[in-house]
């Protein structure tokens, strides 16, 4: 009984709300052509066009994600400035001409620059737009509306990798991301009329919103200095880098195992159903428990994972591996959207988050550097997961740490949705 009647909240609140959620579905989603699981479909054709190494393709994509993820720290408040429907519509049609740079892109610089503005754009500040707006949009049910928000790049995760690889046996790799420009122009008007009525009372920074910690909004500044940060930033890097190194590097682990490159792709969808179902799981389990009770946990199924792929013998047997990354990353996507708002309120959470996206896009830069150093210097990429699953042991140590200083969650009941 209890159960039927979750259900039947949960389904009319996604009714009652379906156009803001559709509209962080569409964004999140649309950051899928800045992900580097996207990005990455493309490695091998880029690698031999340009002629780089492992080491050499990780490190330019290093150095343009680092570029995007400082520029996130500043660009990044402008969330703190503007309506969802204007600076969600300019960043479409930004990473739509970013994807057109990926066509174009016939000499090594220009292809950097293409990259830097795929990830800032698409990494960077779709799932920044996103999230923020999910936060300051709703509070009681925080968790749930992120949660759905969140879906868009996990359903990307699961069909553009496939169906691009595919296509890649149809067609020249540039006219595909043409495609992709294409696609991604055609959104950000679909995303303006949606966005024609922005969701009250949480439109706008100005707005009181939700207080954090002691009872108070806090800056940035203040979130800098704070302890529970700091202690918190190998838990925001760890899952960002190494994921983003498992995806980058897909062609060459794939041969690493001796499975054929659509053999890998084809779990990703298990990876993404998974990282889906605990992603919903979360949203419910944050508005009723809050983040500290998640952060104590969601690390340990990843470690797990990392050593389970190392081991697997088959695809069939890295399905368990599988499962256990995904369970952790789709609560790591809730976590991440809602714990900032809980721990240092709304006032200034553009600001924030903005600074926790430059640190978690910055993770996507050192993961595939260090990884693909790492291959070049003859160290593959599945004996390096053991030591993988040791960093994320410690970062799970260092959250446990960082979550016993807050007080006990308060409760949503009494907030406004």
């Amino acid at each position: 009984m209890d159960r039927s009647k979750r259900m039947n909240g949960f389904l009319r609140f996604a009714r009652d709300n379906a156009v803001w959620l559709l509209a962080g579905f569409l964004l999140t989603f649309a950051s899928s052509f800045g992900q580097t699981f996207f990005i990455a479909v493309f490695a091998g054709e880029i690698r031999e066009y340009f002629g780089l190494s492992h080491g050499g393709w990780g490190s330019l994509y290093a150095i343009a994600t680092m570029a995007s993820a400082a520029t996130m720290v500043f660009a990044g408040t402008l969330s703190d400035r503007f309506r969802v429907r204007v600076l969600g519509a300019g960043v479409l049609i930004g990473l739509g001409m970013a994807a057109l740079g990926m066509a174009l892109a016939t000499h090594v610089i220009v292809l950097v620059v293409a990259i830097y503005f795929l990830r800032l754009f698409g990494q960077g500040f779709m799932g920044h737009i996103a999230m923020v707006a999910m936060a300051r949009w709703f509070v009681a049910t925080r968790g749930r509306a992120v949660s759905i928000a969140g879906l868009g790049v996990a359903t990307g995760e699961a069909f553009l990798p496939i169906i691009f690889v595919a296509l890649l046996g149809l067609f020249n790799w540039r006219m595909l991301w043409v495609a992709a420009a294409l696609i991604l122009i055609a959104f950000a008007p679909l995303l303006y009329l949606l966005l024609g009525r922005e969701r009250t009372p949480q439109s706008f920074s100005r707005d009181s919103g939700s207080q954090g910690f002691d009872g108070r909004m806090w800056t940035r500044g203040e979130v800098f200095r704070h302890r529970f940060f700091w202690l918190m930033v190998p838990a925001l890097l760890g899952p960002s880098a190494w994921m983003t190194a498992f995806f980058f590097h897909q062609v060459h682990l794939a041969e690493a195992k001796d499975w054929a490159h659509l053999t890998l792709v084809a779990l990703f969808p298990l990876f993404t159903g998974t990282s889906v179902l605990f992603l919903l799981l979360a949203g419910w389990f944050v508005d009723r428990f809050g983040c500290a009770a998640l952060a104590r946990l969601y690390l340990v199924p990843i470690a797990l994972g990392y050593i389970a792929f190392a081991l697997a013998p088959s695809p069939a047997a890295a399905g368990l591996a599988i499962i256990l990354m995904g369970a952790s990353t789709g609560m790591h996507t809730t976590l991440m959207a809602t714990l900032w708002a809980e721990v240092y309120g709304t006032r200034h959470l553009g600001a924030i988050r903005a600074m926790i996206a430059a640190i978690m896009v910055l993770g996507t830069a050192l993961g595939p550097a260090i990884s693909g150093a790492l291959i070049d210097l003859g160290l593959a990429l599945p004996d390096q997961f053991f030591g993988i699953a040791a960093y994320f042991a410690a970062a799970a140590g260092l959250a446990i740490y960082a979550t016993m200083a807050l007080p006990r969650h308060r409760g949503n009941d009494a907030q406004p949705v």
